[in-house]
């Protein structure tokens, strides 16, 4: 199927998102799984085929209202032949294992607006017998639809983006390489959202095993067997979202001095670690490099009963990094009685959460009037305050 020709077609599209089958193949829109009714009053399934007139890879208005069928002669529920759309029987291959036994004629007054408005106004005539015999009887199958590699990075096509019509503008996340240091409670919702995006390669760094305490802060359930497995956590996570794109790329170790060339040409890098001198050491360099970043910072306390603390989000460019030293700390944390680990999942999927949109927002997929560099969150008076704007 070539996906890239049928989003530029808003007809053909139009049929993906309603959930119709389709395919182009040899000039020819292919729609399969059209419900009919033979002549011993069987439900059977056949295909529509329909020539393509194309200008520039792009639809036009359909050169004819004559439509192709593979399958048995369709009939009215009774089992005799809809003689209203009757035209001819050429018996004719069209494709490898694509046949037109028949073709019919039904031309609107103005003809056909689209193959939208042709395949529609057809399969209503032939699967309405069927449908009236079954009323299980679907047209529209939503049937996943699978992409190569030349076509896309995910394994199957991004219908929610080409539901709401906005593939126009998730375009602009291609060609990225990012890089998530850290797949702790944050990290791992940073990559739940980044994977959802069509960016060539998500690298992930970490190297701690999935442990049972990581299952109560990270994205879905995880079973006894697994966590019996002792998994590395990026190998965990590669396993997870392998099976809905390509380009997951692990690395089971920590980022030090020795191995931090690993990050130099990514296009952003995500630092989710609580490490503060591992931190100080990414940050220094990923300036050097020229790479921006989001770093996220977690830190919650126990007062009087209840949760209290703050999320931050903390933006470095090649353009802007002067406030780093005011918003992120570089001492260590290791003997501090005062310091804590609290983690909770919600908690950190919205630390995640204001990562992720913040980086969009860098890339130009949601409009950024403010340009802040620095937000954090208090959970107690649920302020968000914005700080260290671009001048």
């Amino acid at each position: 199927m070539l996906l890239a020709q049928i989003n530029r077609s808003r007809d053909l599209k139009q049929l993906i998102d309603d959930g119709f089958e389709i395919e182009v193949k040899g000039g020819h829109l292919i729609v399969h799984h059209i419900p009919y009714v033979n002549s011993s009053r069987q439900i059977k399934y056949g295909k529509f085929i329909s020539t393509l007139a194309l200008n520039n890879d792009v639809t036009m208005k359909p050169d004819t209202h004559v439509m192709g069928f593979m399958g048995e002669q369709p009939c009215n529920k009774d089992g005799s032949i809809i003689t209203a759309i009757q035209h001819s029987s050429p018996n004719q291959q069209i494709a490898d294992g694509i046949v037109m036994n028949f073709t019919f004629s039904n031309k609107p007054q103005n003809g056909y607006d689209n193959y939208y408005h042709k395949v529609t106004q057809y399969a209503k005539i032939i699967a309405t017998p069927a449908q009236s015999l079954d009323n299980t009887v679907i047209i529209q199958t939503f049937k996943v639809l699978e992409c190569s590699k030349e076509e896309s990075v995910f394994l199957y096509t991004d219908s929610n983006s080409s539901r709401a019509n906005i593939n126009q503008l998730t375009e602009k996340f291609k060609g990225q390489r990012i890089g998530i240091v850290g797949l702790g409670g944050t990290g791992s919702y940073v990559l739940d959202f980044v994977a959802k995006t069509p960016v060539d390669e998500v690298l992930l760094f970490d190297s701690d095993e999935f442990l049972q305490h990581n299952a109560f802060r990270s994205p879905g359930a995880v079973s006894v067997e697994t966590l019996n497995k002792r998994m590395k956590k990026v190998d965990y996570y590669a396993s997870i979202y392998s099976q809905m794109r390509r380009g997951i790329n692990v690395f089971s170790k920590k980022i030090t001095e020795a191995n931090i060339d690993l990050l130099e040409k990514l296009s952003y890098v995500f630092i989710c670690i609580d490490d503060n001198r591992a931190r100080s050491i990414i940050i220094s360099k990923l300036k050097e490099f020229g790479v921006s970043f989001i770093d996220v910072g977690l830190g919650v306390n126990v007062a009087d009963e209840n949760l209290v603390g703050t999320l931050r989000v903390t933006i470095g460019t090649p353009e802007k990094h002067d406030h780093i030293p005011n918003r992120i700390g570089a001492a260590e944390t290791d003997g501090n009685e005062y310091a804590t680990n609290i983690q909770i999942a919600d908690l950190n999927a919205l630390n995640a959460l204001m990562a992720v949109i913040k980086w969009k927002k860098m890339c130009g997929f949601y409009q950024d009037l403010k340009k802040e560099h620095n937000s954090t969150f208090v959970i107690n008076t649920g302020q968000l305050i914005h700080e260290d704007y671009t001048v």
